[in-house]
């Protein structure tokens, strides 16, 4: 039982994924994220690109872009 409990602990406190990142235009105007630095939907960016995580990026109201469907 106590093997057992061990495992389980063990596998919960390492099975968490790592944080996904997402990109951004750095303009205050931003309403999309990108899953890639080369997307298409960022070629009209006229700042820097910024990469963030995604849980960020939806906190802000950002949603995903068409490009990336």
């Amino acid at each position: 039982m106590k093997y057992t409990l061990l495992l389980v602990f063990v596998f919960l406190t390492s099975s968490r994924l790592p944080e996904t990142s997402v990109y951004i235009c750095g303009s205050t105007g931003a309403k999309k994220y990108h899953l890639k630095e080369t997307c298409r939907g960022l070629s009209s960016c006229r700042s820097e690109t910024v990469k963030i995580s995604l849980k960020k990026a939806q906190g802000y109201g950002l949603t995903l872009c068409g490009w990336e469907d």
